[in-house]
């Protein structure tokens, strides 16, 4: 699979959320690689890299268009499905409380720009 249209830094177009910032997505032997960046209460936090599935646009494709990941954090799930539409980065997140916590879980869709250098990542 074509990975070069998922490749790079992707900054929230909302520069007020309280969910994912920034999302750089690397290739790595064919393999899709995140690396997510959430806001936090005393600034960014790191959620380190995951591997995520790459999907084309059409079965006769090789172009990834698209990709799913899941992030575990053991009290919480989130899995996220993405999509580039019109040269931006459609993030779906689906938060999952695993915890007795009463808190519900939640769906968010937010929108992704590209930075310069993803431009030097394809």
């Amino acid at each position: 699979m074509e990975l070069g249209a998922l490749l790079g830094t992707w900054i929230n177009s909302n520069p007020d959320t309280n969910s994912i910032a920034v999302i750089t997505a690397t290739g790595r032997d064919g393999q899709l690689q995140l690396r997510v960046s959430a806001v936090g209460p005393d600034g960014p936090i790191d959620w380190g890299v995951a591997n995520a599935k790459v999907f084309a646009a059409t079965p006769d494709s090789r172009a990834g268009a698209g990709f799913t990941c899941t992030y575990d954090f053991g009290f919480a799930e989130t899995r996220m499905q993405a999509m580039i539409m019109k040269g931006l980065l459609v993030l779906a997140q689906f938060h999952l409380f695993k915890e007795d916590s009463k808190r519900a879980s939640y769906f968010l869709r937010e929108y992704y720009a590209a930075t310069h250098d993803r431009y030097k990542s394809s």
